[in-house]
């Protein structure tokens, strides 16, 4: 509806109510109004609801004194319509057309004002210069962050959880107005944009929440006992959520648009999910490596072998243990490891323990026993001493 429109619309008449009515008068008229032709109240009734929304545009101006002193003071200026010129403007055929002065349509006997004076009063009705819709915005629905604790297995090779989660919703009880009766007005202050600009310096502006609607661009005359007017009420539910393969712990996940939902048409909110992992007692992770230590015997250290080492999630597979290899030599089983983003993986690191048995039987103690003996001249340390002078 055009600013032309609304300036000849009555508002007084549309609520029932004098021009000299109080501010308390007003709300009570739109309040018995706003019962009977709410469309809750009339399924289906299309009359009642174009009514409904007359009533909801005029207790919008009327409602808020700083509209209804520039409304009165336009109906004042423009009459039902035409202009009321003052005592020296020239006589009686002195009349304009609120089309030319609205629509800038032409010049003539308005004197040429240019691109008319929607401009002007634009913002007293919380449309733009050209009579456009109410300028509530679109509001994003707030992130959720949670957590998840995961086996070791689980991290590596991916797994589908259930969470449960709490965030804000669309209030039941109210349908995410925040008015108990469901009719909230458009926030004056910021005219429905849900922000406020300030001035930062520099030819440039800043925008900041709204402090009085908190950002929603409406407010609700009679707030909702269950959520306090906020529109939004805590509520929980559960949800499947794909955790990829290769997590790390600590490691924290986004999931678009799985957050809480948006208001009026707005997209939903982002779900965080930060991944807890458990130990495993036999692998370990280093980045996209998994690790790994396999006790040997001191002879397949020595002389070396053939060495079954497992892996996680698959068959063993087995490593060429070379003759004379020391203890905490490591070595690599290639692909055996973690998942990268690429979808390749890592490796399996295998570190090599040497294992010293604490009970011998007879015969092996009689073969080391002459072990010592073949290698009696040997002394491992003697470097060691070298080194230490040397120092």
């Amino acid at each position: 509806m055009s600013t032309k429109d609304f300036i000849e619309k009555d508002f007084y008449k549309v609520l029932g109510v004098p021009k000299d009515a109080t501010e308390a008068e007003i709300k009570k008229a739109y309040r018995k109004l706003a019962r009977e032709f709410h469309p809750d109240a009339n399924k289906g009734n299309a009359k009642a609801e174009e009514r409904f929304k007359e009533i909801s545009e005029a207790n919008d101006v009327l409602g808020d004194p700083k509209k209804r002193k520039e409304y009165d003071e336009a109906r004042a200026l423009f009459g039902n319509g035409g202009f009321r010129p003052g005592p020296g403007a020239g006589g009686g055929n002195f009349n304009f057309d609120l089309g030319d002065l609205f629509g800038g349509g032409g010049t003539a006997q308005s004197g040429g004002f240019g691109g008319g004076l929607g401009d002007v009063f634009g913002g007293l009705f919380n449309r733009g210069g050209a009579g456009g819709a109410t300028r509530t915005q679109p509001r994003r629905g707030q992130d959720v962050d949670t957590e998840v604790t995961l086996s070791f297995t689980e991290a590596i090779e991916g797994a589908t959880v259930p969470l449960r989660m709490t965030s804000q919703q669309p209030c039941k009880a109210c349908s995410g107005t925040g008015d108990k009766n469901g009719t909230p007005r458009v926030c004056p202050t910021c005219v429905g944009t849900g922000q406020i600009a300030r001035g930062s310096g520099g030819g440039f502006s800043l925008t900041d929440p709204c402090p009085d609607c908190k950002g929603r661009g409406l407010i609700a005359e009679n707030p909702c006992p269950d959520c306090k007017g906020s529109g939004r009420a805590k509520s929980s539910r559960t949800m499947q959520v794909r955790i990829p393969a290769g997590v790390t712990d600590g490691q924290r996940i986004r999931l678009r648009g799985k957050g809480a939902p948006g208001e009026r048409g707005g997209p939903a909110g982002d779900l965080y999910v930060t991944v807890h992992v458990g130990e495993h007692p036999v692998f370990g992770r280093k980045g996209d490596n998994l690790t790994v230590t396999v006790p040997v015997t001191f002879a397949e250290a020595a002389l070396g072998g053939e060495v079954r080492v497992p892996t996680l999630g698959g068959p063993p597979v087995t490593l060429k243990l070379p003759p004379g290899t020391p203890n905490g030599r490591t070595m690599r089983a290639r692909g055996k490891g973690a998942v990268r983003k690429d979808g390749t993986r890592g490796d399996l690191l295998v570190t090599v323990e040497v294992s010293v048995p604490e009970d011998l039987s007879g015969k092996a103690r009689d073969a080391l026993q002459a072990y010592r003996e073949a290698t009696a001249g040997e002394d491992p340390r003697a470097e060691l001493f070298e080194a230490a002078k040397g120092a």
